[in-house]
């Protein structure tokens, strides 16, 4: 038996070419955005890593210079000025306290990292069971978070009075990003300039709005009390963390 094939000859329409470069080219497209996206994360993520590397750098240095102490003379502003930080790394702001601290000399250690800069450290903290272990800078600023947790209010190390610490949440083993998984009863090491080390139990957590600053108060009926500040990992409110001496 025998058989006819028959064959149609597919004709390409200009409407069905002009839909194949529409497609070619949106995929291009896509190919050259998805490179762009991946080059900031790679550079992001580089940036970090070289100033975490900045961080463990100005800790060995404290550690060589444990018992220098530097006396600056500076008075902590008591004005009601607000400063705008970044907590997240996303541009999502806070702001310092309003309510005066009690005016006090800060008390800094000075010393050059090994990218030239100068960093004026007032200690460092330590807390075990989530690998934190960074020095911590005298002030705050959104170039100094990104180098290390930083002192957001109050005064010296382990001095009697709330000492503020903020860092990064960055979603990650950096900075503060775990601070969120912290728990009653954990413990937090503050070891000051003439390397005194002070250990402090968790007694309370909680998330407030970024507006909300009541954690700075310096009202501790004599007691030293440490708080960590970081962001959600929404970014939408700031997790508080207190610690008190024991």
């Amino acid at each position: 038996m025998n058989q006819i094939l028959v064959t149609e000859k597919l004709y390409i329409t200009p409407e069905l070419k002009r839909k194949k470069k529409m497609y070619k080219l949106n995929f291009i497209i896509s190919i050259i955005l998805i490179t762009i996206l991946f080059s900031f994360y790679a550079y992001a993520e580089y940036d970090r890593n070289k100033n975490e590397d900045i961080s463990k750098d100005i800790l060995a240095g404290m550690t060589v210079k444990q018992n220098t102490v530097v006396n600056d003379d500076t008075i902590i502003n008591s004005d009601n000025e607000a400063w705008i930080i970044s907590l997240d790394g996303s541009g999502d702001i806070v702001n310092l306290p309003e309510d005066p601290q009690p005016q006090t000399t800060t008390l800094t250690g000075t010393y050059t990292a090994s990218n030239g800069k100068t960093y004026n450290t007032i200690g460092s903290i330590n807390i075990p069971s989530i690998g934190v272990n960074y020095p911590i800078l005298a002030e705050t600023t959104d170039s100094l978070l990104k180098v290390s947790v930083c002192r957001f209010w109050g005064g010296n190390a382990n001095e009697v009075g709330n000492l503020c610490i903020a860092g990064h949440n960055y979603r990650n083993n950096r900075f503060f990003s775990k601070v969120l998984t912290l728990k009653v009863g954990d413990i937090i090491e503050i070891t000051d300039l003439n390397n005194q080390t002070i250990k402090y139990s968790v007694y309370d957590k909680y998330t407030v709005d970024p507006k909300d600053r009541s954690c700075t108060s310096q009202v501790t009926n004599g007691k030293k009390i440490v708080t960590l500040i970081t962001c959600t990992n929404d970014s939408k409110q700031r997790v508080i963390v207190q610690a008190e001496e024991i």
